[in-house]
């Protein structure tokens, strides 16, 4: 989930022609390849990247990305590889190059390479608090097979034939020679990608000198240099003329036609297989976006039904805050209800900014609300976590490593591991209900009653604790009363009085035709500031 600061004022530098500074002896620079690095369709390649001065670099995180820093396409980090970031197309097909890490060298080897793997990359550099980074280039090459060449009849003048080359990256470049040699101009040319960004090019030309005889179509590789041709020769009476050889010409262009249809139907016959996985795969796609959309719908359905569902389940917690878990930097109020940063962060080698629960859960279905104050444009993530966790310095969160937390982050609400985008409103008050009968938590927008995420829970998970963290120095974190109010913890007449006021304006402001007078009795007050209306009697008459 940790996303680390870019800022390096190496990031925009050409990564090897980079000027030492005057630096400490903890500091380095990180160098690339100067060239770009060609790389063959299915083939094996490493990116290499070294520190200068040399050094050992077992102990650093070493990242190699795409263009966002979330976009990892190998990360190494506390001496073994960390998957939980990478991107999906990359895993089980790199790995890392371990020879010469003791010399301040490392290299992350891609195997099986595709048409989607050229482009620009970056490696990255950690130990402790610096960091350094530098750019290299990967372009990918792929040479098809031999272009294909037929006759497709006769245009204007002359006669049309039509070159083929499939399995091409990238777009390759078609030329028509003569015999001898003599460059010949296209008619037209059209061009196309599969699936994999394989090209296909279909290049037509117009002969109108009935004495050029043999036509070769050739087809370079731009960045491999290797070239294929395939070479046909017209007989002069397939030219348009009135002449015997006109029945010929429709005759062989018959032929032609035929073993055409014959070639295209034993190339659809071998890419058969792929098409009927693709299409196994698409329906599987669809079957889950309609699982999604009706489990969306049902949601939305719960949601229109109004919060007292869930707080007639779910036991409302009194939170209180514990400071002796609190990070260094962050400040919790007198009450234990809120929590903000004593100063501005100064950076994010601090660690991780976090505070938990004092209670502990171990049972039950109980469920807390959090206000989070200028919560469209701060970072913050919340949720629970189980009493073990590693919480110094940093770490991230991961239900693998007991969180279960959703948060804000870049002006993005995300299911955390993995900055998963959730497409909901931003919430400002989120309700998180935990059920530990059903093993699951859930957060909710409480503003809209809209669902925003759920866990399914282990049921080893152990003791649980309510879990905050603020990642910007613009918000605080404040748990609230389910009506609105900062949580407090009443008792005996204090605790009912405040439950009847509670009802008194609720009522109030909704049924303002029952007259000033109210005289309530109060059901199940420990299940407040949430009460179902039915389970109040109104002694009154209108």
């Amino acid at each position: 989930m940790e996303d680390c600061c870019r800022g390096s004022f190496l990031y925009h530098l050409p990564s090897l022609f980079l000027t030492p500074m005057s630096v400490s002896t903890e500091e380095f620079m990180v160098i690339g390849p100067s060239e770009p690095i060609v790389a063959v369709l299915g083939g094996d390649i490493t990116l290499p990247c070294r520190v200068s001065p040399a050094m050992d670099v077992e102990n650093m995180e070493l990242r190699w990305f795409r263009s966002k820093f979330s976009e990892a396409v190998f990360i190494y980090q506390s001496h073994q590889e960390q998957r939980e970031e990478q991107l999906v197309k990359y895993r089980g097909r790199t790995s890392l190059v371990k020879d010469f890490l003791t010399l301040g060298e490392a290299a992350v080897r891609i195997h099986n390479v595709q048409a989607f793997d050229n482009g620009l990359y970056t490696c990255f550099f950690r130990m402790g608090i610096f960091y350094e980074e530098a750019s290299l280039e990967l372009k990918v090459a792929g040479v098809g097979p031999a272009p294909q060449v037929h006759i497709t009849g006769p245009e204007e003048d002359g006669v049309q034939i039509v070159c083929i080359a499939s399995g091409w990256f990238p777009k390759p470049q078609v030329q028509w020679r003569t015999l001898s040699g003599e460059k010949l101009l296209t008619f037209s040319e059209t061009q196309a990608q599969d699936a994999e960004g394989l090209f296909t090019i279909e290049s037509t030309l117009v002969v109108r000198d009935r004495s050029s005889g043999n036509v070769t179509c050739s087809v370079l590789n731009p960045i491999l240099g290797q070239e294929k041709s395939m070479a046909i020769f017209i007989p002069e009476p397939f030219f348009p003329r009135s002449s015997p050889w006109k029945l010929a010409f429709m005759v062989i262009l018959s032929v032609l036609m035929l073993l055409l249809l014959g070639a295209v139907f034993y190339i659809m016959r071998e890419h058969s297989v792929k098409l009927q996985k693709m299409q196994e795969w698409e329906k599987l796609h669809r079957d889950k976006e309609e699982d999604l959309q009706i489990k969306e719908e049902a949601l939305k359905a719960r949601g229109k039904a109004g919060q007292d569902w869930r707080k007639e389940k779910f036991q409302a917690l009194t939170v209180s805050l514990d400071p002796e878990s609190a990070h260094s930097c962050l400040a919790v109020s007198d009450d234990k209800t809120s929590v903000t940063f004593k100063d501005s962060p100064k950076s994010s080698d601090d660690g991780v900014y976090s505070v938990l629960g004092h209670e502990g859960i171990t049972s039950g279905c109980c469920y807390w609300e959090v206000e989070i104050s200028n919560a469209k444009k701060s970072e913050w993530v919340l949720g629970v976590c189980r009493r073990d966790v590693e919480r110094k310095g940093w770490y991230q969160e991961s239900p693998e490593k007991g969180f279960w937390v959703v948060g804000m982050y870049e002006n993005t609400l995300c299911s955390l591991p993995g900055n998963s985008k959730l497409d909901v409103p931003i919430p400002q008050r989120v309700g998180v209900f935990l059920d530990l009968k059903e093993w699951d938590v859930s957060f909710y927008n409480m503003t809209d009653s809209s669902h925003i995420f759920s866990f399914s829970l282990a049921s080893s998970s152990g003791t649980l604790f309510p879990y905050f963290r603020l990642r910007s120095g613009d918000v605080s974190l404040t748990i609230c009363s389910g009506v609105g109010g900062i949580v407090g913890i009443p008792k005996g007449e204090e605790k009912e009085k405040r439950g009847r006021a509670v009802i008194t304006k609720v009522l109030s402001e909704n049924f303002p035709i029952l007259g000033k007078e109210l005289d309530i009795e109060v059901c199940e007050v420990n299940r407040l500031p949430y009460f179902p209306i039915q389970k109040y009697h109104l002694h009154d008459t209108v």
